[in-house]
């Protein structure tokens, strides 16, 4: 079983005194091999699945902070178990400590909610809403402000009390989304990846080291956000280029190469029935086909 303790004498991992930024090697002689690496190009996750624990690294191989997983989530890198050894902040379960010591939370930014438990040189941040603490990130403590003036809710992903549309292809989903948020303005709030990076709390996006390949937070944000069936009736064009503000904000200085999200197949297009032309550059010739098998009238820009 895994152990972790936070405490006046430092961060142990069993019996491994853990000191940030500390070597991958390190972790392996607490977590065994990871069962998992996601790699872009700045950023690199490591998961393991089985101890439902996840270490991020901007370099590879030197880990900056670790996330213990509370609650399943659906990050493509997410644990696919949770957290089930023992976390103790000054030898106490940290998530007793946590709901019992509401005056030791100290905020790390402008927004933050539910606060860090720190000792010394280390922070462990709750990210919890009121019945539920999904993730512990254990970090070195450095305070910081983040950007005012951004509602601390704006970008968390709610629930619809309404039926939504389902997708099968990605691509096909963020053109539409193209078409409501940004074309028409009906789906709200709409999206800034300047402001998300400023807002979003899990990590620190640095847009200028990743802003010209995909980011997982902001990829993960569009795939999980809800699109109402009420709305399908008003798409009746669908009009990909590269300056498209869906993909700028995706990927913001990819130039428009953004062939990661092509449209591969255009079976969606059932919850669409005004759809009458599409233009495309961002899909395949198998898509394409299909557009026109349909019945809508499909050229490449």
């Amino acid at each position: 079983m895994i152990t972790i303790d936070l405490s006046s004498t430092g961060l142990k991992i069993n019996t491994t005194v853990i000191q940030f930024p500390v070597s991958i090697d390190t972790l392996k002689q607490a977590f065994g091999e990871a069962c998992r690496i996601s790699k872009g190009k700045h950023n690199t996750v490591f998961t393991w699945d089985d101890s439902g624990v996840l270490a991020y690294s901007r370099g590879g191989e030197l880990i900056e902070s670790l996330s213990v997983v509370l609650a399943l989530q659906t990050y493509d890198f997410s644990p696919k178990q949770t957290f089930t050894g023992i976390f103790n902040y000054n030898y106490r379960d940290i998530v007793t400590y946590y709901k019992t010591h509401v005056d030791e939370h100290i905020k790390l930014f402008d927004g933050d909610n539910t606060g860090a438990l720190v000792q010394g040189n280390y922070s462990a941040w709750f990210d919890a809403d009121k019945d539920t603490i999904k993730t512990i990130e254990i970090s070195t403590y450095t305070p910081f402000v983040r950007w005012a003036g951004i509602p601390e809710d704006k970008y968390t992903i709610k629930p619809i009390e309404e039926d939504e549309i389902t997708f099968v292809d990605f691509g096909f989903k963020l053109s539409i989304i193209e078409e409501l948020m940004y074309m028409k303005g009906l789906m709200k709030p709409q999206f800034d990846i300047h402001e998300f990076a400023k807002w979003y709390r899990g990590r620190e996006i640095d847009l200028d080291e990743e802003g010209y390949e995909p980011i997982a937070e902001v990829e993960q944000y569009f795939k999980a956000l809800p699109v109402p069936k009420r709305l399908a009736s008003e798409i009746t064009e669908i009009y990909q280029d590269g300056g498209n503000d869906i993909y700028m904000n995706l990927s913001p200085f990819s130039g428009g190469a953004v062939e990661y999200w092509d449209i591969k197949t255009c079976v969606d297009a059932k919850h669409f029935p005004n759809l009458k032309k599409v233009t495309l550059c961002y899909a395949t010739d198998a898509a394409y086909d299909e557009f026109i098998a349909l019945g809508i009238d499909a050229d490449w820009l």
